[in-house]
């Protein structure tokens, strides 16, 4: 699939998102179950509910990450943070309290109704030091050197051109910047068959890379001291019938779980750029 082309799918399907969140009701009969089918185990369970009561319900309801990277990347007061497909703006908002009035938090994300239901979220939250721009995370609209942290949440397996993510990422951080993100990652290769049922459970198209893959890519962007942790593996039941599609007998069936099982886990994954 080409970039325009999986940048379009992407959109369209959060575009869906952005506006069932706010939908009345929303909250009720499954909203996320119904966009995002299947993505229930990943995306449950991220927040605590003192970070829930700290935004608006439709940022909340709005938010379809994987992890919860504004509780592990230890900001700061006074730092600027860049969130990368920023969505209905719940882990700007959480950012921009931990940072302060003298820092900020910047969203990015591509998708027109995410953006719009995230500049409401932060007027409804009272936020000054925000602001959210519309644009790809592989073409970021920020100078050179201007970021002290950049964040995201399940956002760069969707992108079609890593490497220029996180090339950009590089390009905007301040040296010393911290590179500090939840994505989802693969344990090991998966056969071509599953990978393919796995990506429609994990959001679409997820696009996961195998972790020393994504380890690579961040070293040839020019990070240092990179890590990835793991918190929260997937069994082969949290992926449910999207595991078998397709398969067509029991043997099939059960090697496809097998080789799903403990292959694909949520991480935070950290890295820096050289002073």
């Amino acid at each position: 699939m080409t970039t325009n082309a999986t940048h379009t799918l992407v959109r369209d399907k959060y575009a869906q998102a952005a506006n069932v969140a706010v939908a009345p009701k929303a909250a009720c009969c499954g909203s996320k179950a119904a966009i995002l089918d299947g993505v229930d185990p990943i995306t449950k369970d991220l927040y605590s509910a003192d970070e829930a009561a700290e935004v608006p319900a439709d940022a909340l309801l709005a938010s379809f990450g994987c992890g919860n990277p504004t509780a592990l990347a230890k900001l700061a007061a006074g730092d600027v943070v860049l969130d990368l497909g920023s969505g209905g703006g719940i882990d700007v908002l959480l950012s921009a309290r931990r940072v302060g009035p003298t820092g900020k938090a910047y969203g990015l994300d591509m998708t027109p109704e995410m953006v719009a239901l995230a500049r409401r979220n932060a007027e409804a939250a009272g936020a000054k030091n925000v602001e959210f721009f519309q644009g790809t995370i592989e073409d970021i609209p920020l100078p050179d050197n201007s970021v002290d942290v950049i964040i995201s949440n399940c956002v760069v397996n969707l992108a079609p051109d890593k490497d220029a993510v996180l090339r950009e990422a590089f390009r905007v951080l301040k040296p010393g910047g911290r590179f500090a993100v939840s994505d989802i990652v693969l344990a090991r290769a998966l056969p071509d068959g599953l990978r393919k049922n796995i990506e429609l459970w994990a959001g679409c198209i997820a696009g996961a890379l195998i972790r020393p893959e994504y380890e690579e890519k961040l070293g040839a962007a020019g990070f240092q001291g990179v890590d990835i942790e793991p918190t929260r593996v997937y069994s082969s039941d949290d992926a449910g019938e999207f595991a078998t599609e397709g398969a067509t007998s029991d043997e099939e069936k059960k090697a496809q779980l097998e080789a799903l099982d403990g292959a694909v886990y949520s991480a935070f994954i950290r890295a820096t750029k050289p002073l």
